[in-house]
């Protein structure tokens, strides 16, 4: 079933007559690129529009020969040009979970008459439920960031500092062919590994220090995301012992993982291992999220979740423990559960590594 069909039935079930999407990867998951502005616009009896301004009518051009947008390169205000293309459709479905104030008074003023019907998760479901064709970018996104993690081991030396590896990390990503960064890479030594998402500093790589990296590529809007914790020169009984912990947690949140499981016992799962060390204290955010055209998306594994895994979603698992002043370590891969069964896209190695 192609997206805009998805939306059509998103439709059918609110009884509306059409769709607008003004999220950034909502419009990719139907125009096929990430614009920074535009629309897309579904309507019930199947007519389908991308308005674009300048900037983006030839991509869009270009993409519309296989996504079967049609294309209007919009002069007026966009919302008066989304009215005009509304004609009699009255009942309009909108992205409440995203939408900016501004933009929903502006929608309210220039389709007066029209009925707003909220959207709530329906379409983040269908992206959650990753096609074929999606998993091939998220793998192509992470062979990048895999390659470039194991061409930046040779660069980690005593003396360097966080900053400057972390740029080159970021070198590498797009060297390798990453078209963007999924988020701003992390990478901490030494005491600050206890700062979960701590930002690179001047703080220098010193021999037994843990080394923590959390780091993305994407490919085609596609994210990637993983964790590695490696040592420097050498590493103490406590961290071997403790780096064990955080892969034997992970392992278990991964067997842990179907679909029709709840999110909450899959974190639970690991979340368990580290309890029976004592050391779950320490375990300080959720084991994992859902990731594609955003790298955190829809559901996620925390104790307070509702939400149940199915077939094709693709999550994070993650657990971490953090030791104010000592060190911290996460391990993180990002699984797949395809209708063949779970599938882990994360191939680095999670044995120890000490360079």
């Amino acid at each position: 079933m192609n997206n805009i069909q998805k939306c059509i039935n998103i439709l059918n079930s609110k009884n509306a007559d059409a769709l607008v999407l003004i999220n950034e990867a909502n419009m990719h998951y139907i125009c096929g690129f990430s614009p920074s502005e535009g629309m897309v616009i579904i309507k019930k009896n199947g007519e389908a529009y991308h308005l674009v301004d300048s900037r983006y009518t030839e991509v869009a051009q270009s993409n519309a020969k296989n996504t079967g947008l049609n294309v209007i390169e919009y002069s007026k205000n966009i919302y008066s040009t989304l009215f005009d293309i509304l004609g009699d459709a009255k009942t309009i479905v909108y992205e409440n979970e995203t939408i900016s104030l501004k933009a929903f008074v502006q929608m309210m003023e220039k389709c007066k008459g029209c009925d707003f019907v909220e959207l709530d998760d329906l379409l983040m479901r269908e992206r959650n439920k990753k096609e074929a064709e999606e998993i091939v970018l998220m793998k192509k996104a992470n062979q990048i960031a895999e390659k470039s993690f194991t061409e930046l081991l040779n660069h980690i030396n005593k003396g360097k500092t966080e900053k400057e590896l972390a740029a080159y990390f970021d070198y590498l990503m797009a060297k390798n062919g990453s078209d963007g960064l999924s988020f701003d890479t992390i990478l901490l030594a030494g005491k600050r590994t206890s700062m979960p998402h701590g930002v690179p500093s001047d703080n220098t790589i010193n021999d037994g220090d843990f080394v923590l990296f959390d780091f993305g590529a994407t490919y085609k809007g596609y994210h990637s995301d993983m964790t590695r914790t490696i040592a420097v020169g050498s590493a103490t009984d406590e961290m071997k012992e403790a780096y064990e912990l955080v892969l034997n947690a992970q392992i278990a949140g991964i067997k842990a993982l179907n679909a029709g499981v709840r999110c909450a016992d899959v974190y639970k799962a690991a979340y368990d291992v580290l309890a029976e060390k004592d050391m779950a204290q320490y375990f300080r955010h959720g084991l994992g999220h859902g990731v594609g055209l955003e790298i955190h998306e829809g559901f996620s594994a925390s104790p307070r979740s509702n939400d149940t895994y199915e077939v094709g979603n693709v999550t994070s698992v993650e657990p971490g423990i953090y030791l104010p002043n000592k060190f911290g370590i996460r391990i993180e891969d990002v699984c797949y559960l395809s209708p063949r069964g779970r599938e882990n896209l994360s191939n680095i190695t999670k044995s120890l590594i000490i360079i």
